[in-house]
């Protein structure tokens, strides 16, 4: 185990001694070509952790590299921010065109009847507003990529954004073929679910957008096994309510919790299907907050943001509820689609906070990425 000395210019180590940068910005443990592996992560980790200032950016302070830097990280920033808004409001008029049966209102592709402006008729024009929209969403999500590769301060960032990146373009397909296969019920789950896994990366390139952490990171193992978990289980759950609606089975129970109405069997197994996941989704979004809480001390926003992930569950519930009592009235099937995208959203700015880099330590945490030239990989616990 190493401890921090008085030393200004570093530590000692089996008689050796290791230089250190001060500012943790900058972490380096250079312990020669003797130290390998898992020693050297962990020498990196301990040194980061208690440099006496912060990194730059983990502060909230600007970055280094003056104003120009400073530019670039505020250019990321509100790009990034910009495009979560556009595609979180792309998926909610994606569900207004599905809800309504709007999906075939222009049956050719990328134009709407070969007319580039408007196109008379409520559900031609719902169709083709999602489409431009959806090239709204592009140009801005290909721009918010180009300019986290260019930001070396938000290195973060760049995973998630050039994933984004080819996800709108394999969007855009999945669109097309929809279109193609006259909104074929598989055709339009994919185009969901790839939807909702989109909108996820671009929040989790907005939230990577605002510091850089990328130096290195420990996460709790507990934690991390949780938040994957909610995040699959809740995926799940949206790719069943798709199948619901597309399946034709939103109007089979007009009834909640259960299913009491008789109807279809493979309808009723659907609806049972959904909300069976939804509980599921329920309790490993509940043991995440749970298990996450204690490791969250002192983060007053991600604990806000975790009560707020709770009480909107129950307002997903509700509006689940309300659509299955409406018979699945249009207003109230938006509403509860609505909801849940805003679900997503903030269970995967959660779950990032905890899964991508962050700058807590302590036992049980393990180190998956630290320091200056330190690959990134699962590593050991911090209190090995």
């Amino acid at each position: 185990m190493v401890e921090r000395t008085e030393r200004p210019a570093g530590v000692r180590m089996r008689g050796r001694r290791l230089p250190v940068v001060e500012r943790a910005g900058g972490v380096a443990a250079r312990a020669g070509s003797g130290t390998r592996g898992a020693t050297g992560v962990m020498i990196t980790a301990v040194v980061a952790t208690a440099s006496l200032e912060p990194p730059a950016g983990l502060d909230g302070g600007p970055p280094r590299g003056g104003a120009r830097a400073g530019r670039r990280v505020r250019l990321v920033t509100v790009l990034a921010f910009v495009a979560l808004a556009l595609t979180y409001a792309l998926v909610v008029l994606g569900s207004t065109v599905r809800v309504t049966e709007s999906g075939m209102g222009c049956p050719s592709w990328p134009l709407c009847y070969g007319h580039v402006g408007p196109v008379g008729g409520f559900h031609a024009l719902l169709e083709e507003s999602h489409r431009y929209l959806a090239g709204f969403v592009s140009v801005v999500v290909g721009a918010t990529a180009l300019a986290a590769w260019r930001t070396p301060e938000r290195r973060a960032t760049r995973v998630p954004a050039l994933a984004a990146a080819v996800l709108v373009v394999f969007q855009a397909g999945l669109g097309a073929l929809t279109v193609f296969a006259h909104n074929a019920p598989w055709t339009v789950a994919a185009h969901l679910v790839t939807g909702l896994v989109f909108l996820g990366v671009v929040t989790a390139t907005a939230v990577t957008s605002l510091d850089d952490r990328s130096k290195f990171h420990l996460v709790a193992r507990d934690v991390g096994r949780w938040a994957w978990v909610a995040l699959g289980a809740t995926l799940a759950l949206l790719a069943a309510g798709s199948a619901v609606v597309d399946g034709g089975a939103a109007r089979a129970c007009p009834s909640w919790p259960l299913c009491t109405h008789p109807a279809p069997l493979h309808l009723v197994a659907l609806q049972l299907l959904h909300r069976t996941l939804a509980g599921l989704a329920a309790v490993a979004m509940v043991v995440f907050v749970v298990t996450s809480w204690r490791h969250m001390a002192g983060r007053k926003r991600w604990r806000a943001g975790a009560v707020g992930l709770l009480g909107l569950l129950v307002v997903v519930a509700s509006f689940g509820a309300a659509s299955a009592l409406s018979r699945a009235a249009p207003a109230w099937q938006d509403a509860h689609l609505a909801m849940a995208a805003g679900l997503w959203v903030l269970l995967v700015a959660l779950a990032a906070r905890v899964l991508l880099p962050s700058e807590r330590s302590g036992p049980g945490y393990g180190v998956v990425g630290a320091g200056a030239g330190v690959p990134h990989g699962r590593g050991v616990p911090a209190s090995a």
